[in-house]
């Protein structure tokens, strides 16, 4: 069988001026034409050649043997090449462009931008790549919990959270509870994993475990009064909302470097503000 978005190894069954057609053996009726600028120049009858299945633009299938930069089931990050009333065609490593409908994206993008994606086969059998990555990423990764990971957010949930490629392979969620700053699709992150699922999928924090964040947290805190004068208006008993808000930290995180710089001499308490000492 001939498989479309895979690589195989296919016989020489037939020469013809315009290249040759492989098929799995010399007596298979499924045939698939290689052109001639492809064929290496020592294949003959019978020569078995390692080939690239895809779908040429009438519709045709086709092989190469230029491997392109995605195969059928990969992750892998392209570029957007151009823009059309259909989708964006992207930047495969073929001469026929790979078409990502605009149902497949997720966000606005633009030509130029190296977006992650997977190849897949759509409903009139052609070869097509989504955003949608979740099910082709892997659910078991040689991570650990506090292992420190990069990754890629390729979805933001406001029920869930950020869903993250680690190292554009394996699947990890950062909670909605443990999302901080202005994180979007495309971004890649810095995280620690503070746990594996049960399906073997990863769980992440883009911040550090809480005795060592609160260094950095405190640090923040005191940029954040030297830029507003010496003085925060608000204090470690205001909403929860207004302090992540303001800060990008949840209220006990907050409450821990006040507690930290309140130690250390650095800040004082007011009524309704934190002020520089």
């Amino acid at each position: 069988m001939i498989k479309l978005g895979e690589k195989q190894t296919l016989v020489v069954i037939k020469e013809v001026d315009f290249g040759v057609y492989l098929a799995e053996n010399m007596d298979s009726e499924e045939k698939v034409l290689l052109p001639g600028k492809q064929v290496p120049a020592e294949a003959g009858l019978g020569s078995e050649i390692e080939v690239f299945i895809y779908k040429d633009s009438d519709d045709r299938l086709i092989a190469t043997t230029t491997t392109p930069k995605i195969m059928l089931g990969d992750v892998r990050r392209l570029r957007v090449k151009e823009l059309s009333k259909i989708g964006a065609f992207m930047d495969w490593g073929l001469e026929k462009d790979v078409l990502m409908p605009f149902r497949e994206q997720r966000g606005k993008i633009k030509v130029g931008d190296e977006v992650l994606c997977a190849l897949y086969i759509d409903k009139s059998s052609r070869l097509a790549v989504t955003m949608n990555v979740y099910k082709y990423l892997l659910d078991k990764s040689p991570y650990s919990k506090d292992d420190k990971v990069i990754g890629t957010v390729y979805e933001m949930s406001d029920n869930f959270g950020a869903f993250v490629a680690v190292d554009d392979i394996y699947s990890g969620l950062i909670p909605k509870k443990e999302l901080y700053g202005n994180i979007q699709i495309g971004d890649e992150v810095n995280a620690r994993v503070t746990s594996v699922k049960e399906d073997g999928r990863l769980n992440l924090s883009v911040r550090e475990k809480a005795y060592l964040q609160m260094d950095d947290d405190a640090k923040k805190v005191l940029e954040m009064l030297d830029d507003n004068g010496g003085k925060l208006p608000f204090t470690d008993k205001a909403s929860p909302e207004l302090i992540r808000e303001k800060t990008h930290m949840s209220k006990n995180e907050f409450k821990r470097a006040i507690g930290r710089l309140l130690k250390e001499g650095k800040v004082e308490i007011g009524k309704d503000s934190i002020i520089r000492k």
